[in-house]
């Protein structure tokens, strides 16, 4: 007989029960301020009877469109204490995609600050400013919500063009903690933890909800989290003790978390959200042997809370480990059998984790979260899509069985960025791949292949600026390339070993502006061909739209700063993202002796 564990303390529960134990302790720092667990328990009362005053009843949603900061942390706990579950809105993505969620999650509430732009809210949703969230009504102190209440909804990727919501439950998140800790991922003392993964990501549950067991809190705002010496200082400053990243987040700070520390070590780190390669797997655990550090490799679908395996980075590699507490792992074949150790199957996940399915999609549920044949009567696992096989150290992972992806750090379906294409008239088909880059180190690629409608193929600038009507900017491609038609395999299917290359495509993505001219814009242009692996480049061309990204701007600066014997700042490349605008702004750091 199966002897089922006390339910875990509810995740709110644990913050009021931290609040009371020790008021004074920093809770949460922002650039927004910082707040004390009594200062921040106060607001998150004050913000819940806002919405509670508002009509925000247990089981509603609340959406959250709000910058990383201090605020944050604040309205989605009031959010908790109202009742309701939390629909982050990621302030960055475009307002078609932000009504959609919106409108497709219910939310009867728009948490925003002042100056927010919330014109894709609902018809007669009323906007609470945290800062001043008006009248105030009781907060129920005792009376939780039922442990299968939603907690959040996050919005993924959809293979129709449709994001998913996503429900989650207040029992999920509450496990989530309490196996994390029975992992020993946790340290049993208070922790300093770094909030990196934006909202809008599950990955951040598991960061910003460590404040609920004790933990302080130091949000990482967009600036910080993606320049290397901005960010080593913030970790030093507020002594931060564990470290949430991807993998590719990691070959951007390794450098200088590397570096010698007064205390010769680094931050715990928590990798997830893509697999980790060979290479960085080896440093990582070399580093583990030397007592440098250590690091966990965390692997779960948004659709099982957060987090289902955990796996310590030292030994040998990559692998994603075992269950964690209270998760059951199954590796099927086609026919819905358990598949022997060491042969590839289909992983899916049952345990008291699963979500509770997708907001408004109840076919898609029920394909996604079958009965589970090998628990108890009523119990359901999840599909996750990916493939791994069983070997002595963990499950390996072996890749998708269907055609989503996860490109830097980000889950999304190729279906819905090939929709968003379709959608413009000029264009007939729309394939979409991920494509490894011919520049050293320069990453994978998002490359568009169309076949035009009729006539002359639109130009690549135009069709991106009419995909981001829909799609944030990280799932926007990089590269378009017109083909009278696709290849197709004998069967009849999208041939994509047989697609070209996008630098041997008819219409390329770069150097469609003048040409440079200046000595500082023929000097970027060298850097900017050599790190996007681009041979022409123009004065006009945008370095996003030709594939840049984070990893790559970095690798910008710190060329320029040898080429040029001066810092640019990694913020100034996202601010000037046209070669022409970047190269005058260079020129105005010039100092006037060097005339």
């Amino acid at each position: 007989m199966t002897v089922l564990a006390e339910q875990p303390l509810d995740a709110l529960a644990r913050f009021l029960r931290a609040a009371r134990s020790h008021p004074d302790r920093p809770a949460v720092h922002g650039t927004d301020g910082s707040l004390t667990f009594a200062a921040l328990e106060e607001r998150t009362r004050l913000l819940a009877g806002a919405l509670i005053a508002r009509g925000v009843t247990p089981g509603d949603r609340v959406g959250i469109h709000l910058e990383r900061g201090a605020q944050l942390v604040v309205a989605l706990l009031a959010t908790w204490r109202a009742g309701a579950a939390y629909v982050p809105l990621d302030r960055a993505y475009p307002h078609e995609r932000l009504a959609f969620m919106a409108e497709e999650a219910g939310i009867q509430v728009l948490v925003a600050g002042e100056g927010a732009d919330t014109r894709f809210a609902p018809a007669g949703v009323e906007v609470v400013d945290p800062a001043a969230p008006g009248p105030s009504a009781a907060v129920p102190v005792d009376d939780l919500p039922a442990a299968d209440a939603a907690a959040y909804v996050i919005f993924t990727s959809g293979s129709t063009g449709r994001p998913k919501g996503v429900a989650a439950t207040r029992a999920g998140v509450a496990s989530l903690i309490s196996a994390l800790e029975e992992f020993g991922a946790y340290a049993p003392e208070p922790r300093t933890v770094a909030w990196n993964a934006s909202v809008s990501f599950d990955a951040s549950v598991q960061q910003w909800a460590r404040v609920c067991r004790g933990d302080s809190v130091v949000v990482l705002d967009e600036e910080v989290r993606k320049d290397p010496e901005r960010l080593t200082e913030l970790l030093d400053e507020h002594g931060v003790t564990d470290l949430d990243l991807t993998p590719s987040h990691w070959e951007m700070l390794r450098t200088a978390l590397l570096r010698p520390r007064a205390d010769g070590r680094v931050p715990r780190l928590f990798m997830g959200g893509e697999p980790v390669p060979e290479r960085t797997w080896r440093e990582l655990s070399d580093a583990a042997a030397r007592g440098v550090l250590d690091a966990l490799n965390l692997y779960g679908p948004t659709e099982c809370t957060v987090d289902a395996t955990a796996a310590w980075i030292i030994g040998e590699g990559p692998h994603i480990g075992d269950a964690l507490p209270g998760n059951r792992l199954h590796v099927l074949d086609g026919e819905g059998r358990q598949v022997p150790d060491g042969e590839a199957g289909e992983l899916y996940i049952a345990g008291p984790r699963l979500a509770l399915g997708y907001v408004n999609q109840p076919e898609l549920t029920a394909e996604r979260f079958p009965t589970d044949p090998f628990g108890a009567p009523g119990e359901r696992m999840y599909r996750t899509g990916d493939l791994v096989r069983r070997t002595p150290h963990g499950l390996e992972f072996l890749g998708r069985a269907d055609r989503q992806v996860k490109f830097r750090g980000y889950r999304m379906e190729l279906g819905e960025i090939e929709h968003a294409l379709a959608a413009h008239p000029d264009v007939a088909t729309a394939v979409v791949v991920v494509r490894p880059a011919d520049a050293a180190d320069a990453g994978d690629r998002l490359v568009a292949y169309l076949v035009p409608a009729a006539g002359a193929p639109t130009a690549p600038a135009l069709l991106r600026k009419h995909a981001a009507q829909s799609l944030p900017e990280f799932m926007l491609p990089s590269d378009y390339v017109f083909l009278g038609t696709l290849p197709l395999t004998p069967n009849g299917k999208i041939d994509t070993a047989a697609l070209p290359a996008p630098e041997a495509a008819p219409v390329a993505a770069a150097g469609e502006g003048r040409a440079v001219h200046t000595e500082t814009e023929r000097l970027i242009a060298g850097v900017w061909s050599e790190v996007l692996g681009r041979p022409e480049i123009g004065a006009e061309d945008d370095f996003f739209a030709l594939g840049g990204h984070s990893l790559m701007a970095l690798r910008v600066v710190g060329r320029l700063k040898k080429d040029l014997g001066r810092p640019v700042p990694v913020k100034d490349v996202y601010k000037h993202p046209r070669l022409r605008d970047l190269a005058a702004y260079v020129d105005g750091l010039r100092d006037p002796s060097d005339a």
